[in-house]
């Protein structure tokens, strides 16, 4: 029996430095991109704590849908 193997050669993932909403709540690990949020100063959808602006360097997505 004959068995092949074959590793495909990928391209990077590109990333970019995205804004997102992390929870203030250090026992939460909850985030979301700001760009697919709901709302202007969103709760955390876990906790319900504040959630507060930052950046995260993360693969680049597109939101077509409109605010």
């Amino acid at each position: 029996m004959l068995v092949y193997f074959s590793k495909k050669n990928m391209e990077p993932i590109q990333e970019e430095t995205t804004s997102v909403w992390i929870c203030s709540e250090d026992t939460c690990s909850c985030w979301m991109r700001e760009n697919f949020s709901f709302e202007e100063s969103p709760a955390c959808p876990i906790c319900s704590s504040v959630m507060v602006k930052n950046t995260k360097m993360l693969p680049s997505l597109l939101n077509h849908s409109t605010k």
